[in-house]
């Protein structure tokens, strides 16, 4: 289970080891290219946000900005009410992490954890020890005297974090970390990175392409599309109530079946439900989760069973409509172990609020 702030000691100070940060009218062209188009996003002290979106939607160039790795052509970038619009990247007081491990491998473990003390003038005491302790917080502190090819990958990453840690920066800026790792490290190391994240309370700002990963980590998510900012939610939100159509189709995967509006509800599939804000009217698509799908065998129903997909406790079911149309059902694996393909199921939908898109 993953433990975000809030799940916490409401009486914790949160934002003890983060400041706010605040983007306002972000712009970046490359060319015709507007990689950022008005940019505006807000972290609270100690929050987690994650910018996700595909390759070339503006959420690196946003955190590369923010760090000091590249000028916006317009807008602010201020951390604790500071403007750091113009201050070069080694004053601005930000960890990142890449993800290229980038460590050094002349140097121990310790030795990389502690070299952006050095850098900073700490004595070698003071530096072994904050290594030291960062280390044990990521729990790599019994590989302290290793070197990087000792190390596995998703071990050189947790390396990596603590020498971003241990400066004690007042943003912690996270690209892509994790899309070099195999499924099964990825998801122990997004783990081990919230639960770090959450102790030590830094503001963090997370790159990511992955709508697992984002939904997993963060406090609140926002979905980027050609530079603009679709859409910013706790994942929750996000996922039970997109803001827009492109939000809506992005993040999760939906059903996009016949509908029609009218006074606040769509008919979809027989079934009368709500439509969220934003909604086309008329005639058009609602958008449908699999798990809000709701499938019944019945030799009278008008779908037939055209594939079924074990995912462990669940499965998904794809059964098509006379009219050709795929539905995905998501149902418990112990009750579709009765589907074959070719049977006559029943298909209705939860009355849980859909975006209906036009058609």
């Amino acid at each position: 289970m993953t433990i975000r702030p809030h799940d916490l000691d409401p009486d914790a100070d949160r934002g003890a080891g983060g400041l706010a940060v605040e983007l306002t009218g972000l712009r970046r062209h490359y060319g015709d290219v507007h990689a950022l188009a008005g940019l505006d996003l807000h972290l609270d002290p100690g929050e987690l946000v994650v910018l996700l979106g595909s390759s070339g939607c503006g959420k690196t160039t946003a955190l590369r900005i923010v760090a000091g790795l590249e000028r916006q052509d317009a807008g602010t970038v201020r951390v604790g009410g500071r403007d750091l619009s113009h201050v070069p990247a080694n004053k601005r007081d930000m960890g990142m992490v890449f993800q290229a491990y980038s460590l050094f491998p002349h140097l121990t473990v310790l030795d990389n954890v502690a070299f952006g003390l050095k850098l900073r003038g700490q004595s070698r005491a003071q530096r072994r020890q904050r290594a030291g302790d960062v280390l044990d917080l990521v729990g790599l502190g019994e590989q302290k005297a290793r070197y990087a090819n000792q190390l596995s990958g998703g071990q050189q990453q947790r390396v990596a974090l603590a020498r971003a840690l241990a400066i004690e920066p007042s943003v912690l800026l996270l690209d892509e970390p994790l899309s070099a790792l195999d499924a099964k490290v990825r998801v122990q190391l997004r783990e081990e990175i919230r639960r770090v994240q959450v102790e030590v309370g830094t503001t963090t700002l997370f790159v990511t392409h992955d709508q697992e990963e984002a939904l997993a980590v963060a406090d609140r998510v926002g979905v980027m599309n050609e530079g603009r900012l679709e859409q910013i939610a706790t994942p929750a939100q996000l996922y039970a109530a997109p803001a827009t159509p492109f939000v809506g189709e992005f993040v999760g995967l939906s059903n996009r079946l016949p509908a029609t509006v009218e006074g606040g509800h769509a008919h979809v599939l027989g079934t009368r439900v709500p439509v969220l804000p934003g909604s086309a009217s008329g005639s058009g698509l609602a958008l449908v989760r699999p798990e809000s799908v709701q499938l019944t065998l019945d030799e009278q129903g008008s779908a037939r069973v055209a594939t079924v997909a074990f995912l462990g406790p669940l499965s998904r079911v794809t059964a098509t409509l006379p009219d050709g149309t795929d539905v995905v059902a998501q149902v418990r694996s112990a009750d579709a172990v009765e589907l074959t393909a070719g049977q006559r199921v029943r298909l209705q939908v939860s009355p849980a609020p859909v975006l209906v898109v036009g058609a």
